[in-house]
């Protein structure tokens, strides 16, 4: 039977003396993997902690950490819910040093899961020298020489055998991922609770040749070539006004039921970043937690922030509820809509004076004259590094400049 993430958190309280208590594991690192197919593992770097007297399972990411703390225990399975998706970990342990279980995602259904095995390992074997090089910004392409073929910018810092970075594409990017490099042999890996990444490969004569899985559901290949001269198309060109002049406005729900129509009384004269989202997506997240921080810094003085889900869920209902739950599990202040299912083209037939929606997240700025100022396709987040930092200094600075600081 299913358990949603809000069932978990309401009995979250009541069950954190029975998890404290009952999981027996031992504190350290484990040697952890999702299986995804017969043959490819998915490496998942985990530790277990002691925190405040409680044992506490920690997924880490390069820079991220995820600590998985409310759970509960049914029988003998403990139950550990990611606490910003609608998924959980399912497991047993053996001994105090070994997990079993699965991963479900139930943004991809309610029985999407994927085997999970962890095994106590304090002391990670010796790795062979690496064989080449994966310092640098490589041109990539993701299904080469076919119809889906889709272009990105691999950004790899190499420390000895430690690989970390991330891919970044148009509609955004990979976020942390972590790996190694043996002989000429890598892999980079990312597990969220939303997404499960794994790109593993080989290197020669700077080329890269590979193949990347996401979750069980979907893989391909890749080839990378190091070229440090290789850009994306600007975020901030790729979804525009059509030419005809058509206003910005839009008629949705909010996770009430009530209609909302935009422009309206409440927003005329202010600043209004128009958020187009789903709680599923890993950089709407990120981008949520940014935007956030800017509310709290700019409400005050104007600014104003619409979010729009849309969600992987059939009714209305479930819809709302999966915005809901993502307002209150982030505190967040701003106005929350339900678009529907998470569907470009739904987006996109729902804002018509756009050229097309091709991306969640897309972000409209709306500057106090009810004009259009910029409209941000994608999301590069904390794991871009450097492109992120630009990115939120360029945009603190749009606003203030539209609130009328500058």
């Amino acid at each position: 039977m299913k358990i949603s993430i809000a069932s978990l958190l309401l009995i979250a309280v009541s069950a954190t003396s029975v998890y404290s208590q009952k999981i027996a594991l031992l504190p350290g690192s484990y040697s952890a993997y999702l299986q995804l197919n017969e043959t490819t593992q998915l490496p998942v770097h985990l530790t277990v902690e002691k925190k405040q007297k409680r044992m506490l399972l920690v997924i880490h990411n390069a820079e991220e950490r995820i600590e998985l703390t409310n759970g509960i225990k049914k029988g003998d399975t403990i139950v550990l819910p990611f606490p910003s998706f609608d998924s959980e970990l399912r497991f047993i342990t053996d001994k105090k040093k070994e997990i079993r279980g699965f991963w479900f995602n139930y943004n991809k259904g309610a029985n999407y899961k994927i085997p999970f095995f962890a095994n106590f390992n304090p002391k990670p074997r010796k790795k062979d020298a690496p064989g080449g090089d994966l310092n640098g910004k490589w041109e990539t392409h993701f299904s080469p020489k076919t119809t889906d073929e889709e272009s990105a910018l691999g950004i790899i810092d190499q420390k000895q055998n430690h690989i970390t970075g991330t891919f970044r594409t148009e509609t955004g990017d990979y976020r942390f991922l972590e790996g190694v490099i043996e002989n000429s042999k890598f892999y980079l890996s990312a597990f969220d609770g939303s997404h499960a990444f794994l790109l593993n490969g080989s290197i020669k004569d700077h080329r890269v040749q590979g193949y990347f899985y996401s979750g069980k559901h979907y893989s391909t290949d890749f080839v990378a070539t190091y070229n440090p001269d290789f850009e994306l198309r600007d975020p901030d060109s790729i979804t525009v006004l059509k030419p005809d002049h058509t206003p910005f406005s839009f008629n949705l729900k909010t996770v009430n039921g009530t209609d909302y129509s935009f422009p309206n009384a409440e927003t005329r004269g202010k600043v209004v970043i128009i958020q187009i989202m789903g709680t599923w997506c890993p950089n709407c997240m990120d981008e949520t937690n940014y935007y956030k921080e800017l509310y709290e810094k700019y409400h005050s003085k104007g600014l104003e922030i619409i979010s729009i889900g849309y969600e992987a869920a059939d009714s209305f209902e479930e819809q709302a509820k999966k915005i809901l739950t993502l307002k209150q599990r982030k505190n967040l202040d701003f106005t929350f809509l339900v678009g529907g299912k998470a569907s470009k083209g739904i987006a996109s037939d729902q804002f018509k004076m756009l050229n097309e929606v091709i991306s969640f997240p897309t972000s409209i700025y709306i500057g106090r004259d009810g004009e259009v100022k910029r409209i941000h396709t994608g999301f590069n987040g904390p794991g871009t590094g450097d492109v992120y930092t630009e990115y939120v200094n360029k945009t603190n600075a749009l606003i203030e400049s539209l609130l009328g600081k500058n």
